[in-house]
């Protein structure tokens, strides 16, 4: 043999000799990542009732119906909507049953108001409001729920007195009745903002105000004030914010008002923050023109948490934060907290803030029933609530001609 087949014969030896070594480690590593995944999984999967997690099929026939079921095993907001909808017909359910005071989980207060209605209301009329449903179902809003369409199915549930009582905010208040003077207008969220001021069109996200109907309402509400005004010197009048609102839903005699539909209906609605806007604005001008009108706001709290009470359940459907989520679970603390509720929010639970306070905290408050079941929906109200009416209230209320 050659000096070179021999050179040739080492070298392919030695490379054996290294594979070998190179597979050996490959397999030292191998059952290392082996005993590691092992580890990972040793725990046997444990899951009572378990349900698949699957969306909807658009083979075949189409139904809407179909579609909103199937959110049920879809995962994530899908389903957190599906429990909504589910949450707020337990509150139609309830409702819809004659009161029944006999039930362990009514309060003593509850229980007791049967007793002492009939004189309440003779001192004061509210109280034959109270207490008229087996389930008092709160409806609460931001100001920007009225500025957009969501207004439409609001107006749907007080027109049909699906709920018993409403909180917002004071533009949740105005600009129903602006709506009704003159309409608000399609936008941009990118419409220059120096140019929106110049063009006298106040924005709300994609949304426009005219200034027009600024004008018209503080017009309007002057008015009002004034007659108001005299009525509380002449008739000893004590006004308060819901009662501004009623008779403001009075005065407007409007059918695509949604407070027109809540004085037509007796349904209180409160708004703490009633300064907060053009409303405000022109309580403080009137202060001056016609000085003397007074609004009280310690009778209203009177109203708010006695009918959360006396009531023999409650439910609350809250749409976004701040003065009207709180202000309805705070009254609910009265009774050792709310029965049935859905919170609609992009709130975020980190900065503390009660506007993105998940449910779970609530309990720590006795703001919710500590055997209650609530649900959050992480999400824009505009496009959400309208489609959890289509699902409940349109479908399982019964509506009178």
């Amino acid at each position: 043999m050659s000096v070179n087949g021999v050179n040739e014969s080492l070298a392919l030896a030695k490379n054996l000799q290294n594979k070998n070594t190179d597979q050996q480690m490959n397999n030292k590593i191998a059952q290392l990542v082996n005993d590691a995944f092992e580890k990972v999984m040793e725990i046997d999967a444990k899951v009572e009732n378990p349900v698949e997690v699957r969306g909807f099929n658009f083979e075949g026939s189409f139904s809407y119906d179909k579609l909103f079921d199937s959110f049920k095993t879809t995962g994530f907001q899908a389903t957190s909507f599906a429990n909504a909808v589910e949450e707020i017909n337990k509150m139609i359910e309830c409702k819809l049953k004659p009161v029944d005071l006999d039930c362990d989980k009514v309060t003593q207060a509850a229980k007791e108001f049967e007793a002492m209605s009939a004189k309440l209301a003779a001192n004061n009329e509210y109280f034959s409001i109270v207490q008229q449903t087996n389930c008092t179902i709160f409806l609460g809003y931001t100001s920007n729920m009225i500025s957009c369409g969501a207004r439409e199915s609001i107006h749907f549930l007080v027109k049909n007195k699906m709920v018993d009582a409403i909180v917002t905010t004071c533009g949740g208040i105005e600009e129903d009745f602006m709506k009704c003077m003159k309409p608000s207008l399609m936008g941009s969220y990118d419409y220059d903002g120096v140019q929106s001021r110049i063009d006298g069109l106040n924005r709300i996200g994609n949304t426009f105000v005219p200034n027009d109907n600024y004008r018209l309402f503080e017009e309007w509400l002057l008015k009002i004030l004034d007659q108001m005004l005299i009525e509380q010197k002449e008739q000893n009048i004590n006004w308060t914010p819901s009662k501004l609102i009623n008779r403001l839903g009075k005065e407007i005699n409007h059918h695509d008002s949604v407070y027109y539909w809540a004085y037509k209906n007796n349904i209180p609605v409160f708004c703490p923050a009633v300064t907060d806007g053009a409303i405000g604005d022109t309580l403080f001008y009137h202060a001056f023109t016609n000085p003397g009108l007074r609004i009280d706001i310690v009778e209203d709290i009177q109203r708010m948490d006695l009918l959360a009470l006396f009531a023999v359940n409650t439910g609350a459907i809250i749409l976004g934060g701040g003065t009207s989520k709180h202000h309805i679970l705070n009254a609910n603390c009265m009774r050792n907290g709310v029965n049935f509720s859905v919170f609609i929010n992009t709130g975020q639970p980190f900065d503390g803030s009660d506007s993105g306070a998940q449910p779970n905290e609530a309990y720590s408050w006795a703001k919710i029933r500590l055997d209650a079941a609530p649900v959050k929906i992480y999400g824009e109200a505009s496009f959400i609530f309208p489609l959890l009416v289509s699902q409940t209230f349109a479908k399982n209320f019964p509506i009178k001609n």
